[in-house]
Order: C-alpha cells, then sequence, then structure tokens
C-alpha cells in the first residue's frame, strides 16, 4: 500500500480503485505466508509466532522508511497519514469497491464458525472430528488478507480495534464463533465511529488522525487486560 502511495504509476479510473487494495492486500498475503511458514519451519510455538511477527514488522517498517525517503514532500504528507490512519481520504467510491471485497470475505469467515469452534480444541482433535486443519488455516488466511486489504487501502492503519473488540466480544459472548464473528464485525464498526467522532472534535476544526486516539485509547487498555488474565491464572 505504501508502494501504491510513493510510486509513480498511471492506471485506468476502474483499476486504481481496485489497485490500492490489491497493493494491500499482496502485502498482508505476502507477510502472513512468510509468518506462516517460518512459524511451521520451527516447533510452531506461540513464542516462535510471535519472534517472527516482530521481525517481520521491523522490515516491513523499515522498507516503509525508505518509502517516506524517495518521496516528495506531498507523497510523504499522504503516507505519514496514511500510516497514522484517519477515515478523512474515504469515499463512497472506494467504500463500495471495499465491500466488493469485505462483504464476501466476511461472509466466508462466519461460514467457517463451526470449524473454528472444533478448532479452539487444537489442532489434532479438530482433524480426528472431521476438520481438514491446512485448508482451514489457508482459506481463513486468504480472507483475513481480502479484510486488511481492503480496510487498510481506505484507512490507512488504525491500530488496536482488532484486538480490543473480538477480546471485549468474548467476555461478553462466549467463545462460539457463530456469534463472535459478526458480533465482531459490527462492534467494531461501532467503536471505529466513536473513535473518528472523538477525533473529528477534539481538536476541531483540526482533525485528529483517529489512528493515534485508537492507539492512545486501547494500547493501555490491553495491557489491563493481558494483566488481569494473569491475575486470573495465577488465582
Amino acid at each position: 500500500m505504501a508502494c501504491w502511495l510513493v510510486l509513480p504509476l498511471s492506471v485506468p479510473v476502474l483499476v486504481a480503485l481496485y489497485a490500492p487494495m490489491l497493493a494491500a492486500f499482496i502485502g498482508s498475503m505476502a507477510v502472513m505466508v512468510v509468518i506462516f511458514i517460518l512459524s511451521r519451519a520451527g516447533d510452531g510455538s506461540l513464542s516462535r509466532l510471535l519472534l517472527v511477527g516482530i521481525a517481520i514488522n521491523a522490515l516491513c517498517g523499515a522498507l516503509v522508511g525508505a518509502l517516506a525517503w524517495i518521496s516528495n514532500d506531498t507523497q510523504l504528507r499522504q503516507l505519514s497519514l496514511w500510516g497514522m490512519g484517519s477515515l478523512g481520504q474515504a469515499e463512497w467510491s472506494t467504500l463500495l469497491v471495499a465491500a466488493t471485497l469485505m462483504i464476501p470475505a466476511s461472509a466466508a469467515v462466519w461460514l467457517m464458525a463451526s470449524r473454528l469452534n472444533l478448532l479452539q480444541l487444537g489442532d489434532e482433535e479438530a482433524h480426528y472430528l472431521g476438520v481438514n486443519v491446512r485448508a482451514l488455516q489457508r482459506l481463513l488466511l486468504l480472507c483475513s488478507a481480502l479484510l486488511v486489504a481492503a480496510s487498510v487501502a481506505i484507512s490507512g492503519v488504525i491500530g488496536f480495534i482488532g484486538l480490543v473488540v473480538p477480546h471485549l466480544m468474548r467476555m461478553w459472548l462466549g467463545p462460539d464463533h457463530r456469534g463472535l464473528v459478526p458480533g465482531s464485525l459490527l462492534a467494531g464498526a461501532i467503536l471505529l465511529l466513536l473513535a473518528d467522532t472523538l477525533a473529528r472534535t477534539v481538536a476541531a476544526p483540526a482533525e485528529m488522525p483517529v489512528g493515534l486516539l485508537t492507539s492512545m485509547l486501547g494500547a493501555p487498555w490491553f495491557l489491563w487486560l493481558i494483566f488481569r488474565q494473569q491475575r486470573t491464572v495465577n488465582g
């Protein structure tokens, strides 16, 4: 996505509407595939997955920094706003294009809900219960990449919505993905709209990037949630 903002490309109008999402999709798929392969190459533990994710995040950050270094003033401003996350650049034309990707991907994830419930028992147990674990993981990877690509292409990087909302919904609705998936989608949209409204009014007439606001509010809450769960585990 950052490449699309910085590199000089000339394309037809229809292609231009989908091109940012295609660029974001290619980037998100590439990162997910690399993380998936590298984490599978070892013991497949959660700690290894986290370490691989941290390393890939650092590499992607360096690549975005390199693009910022070669960009002009206008491109640098666009890249900075995209990195902070904002709904100010969203238009109906891009929203309709994004909907053609997000609605089918969201529906596909919801249709996987029963198999995702079984997957919570563990890969081996889910396999014995008739779930094709590898195929399910790959399909979920593809749908996740589509959802991330469409949302990031429109709004930029808005942090902690995807971390905070599913945890809140799991605490409220329980672990059943048949309710958790649509509940998280709806609650995430509501929370983002509330955060955007606050970002537009807190420093009016200027507009604060909503990604900054969600990170400032979401990071402390997520840390509290981690320590709360740790205290629960320790009794």
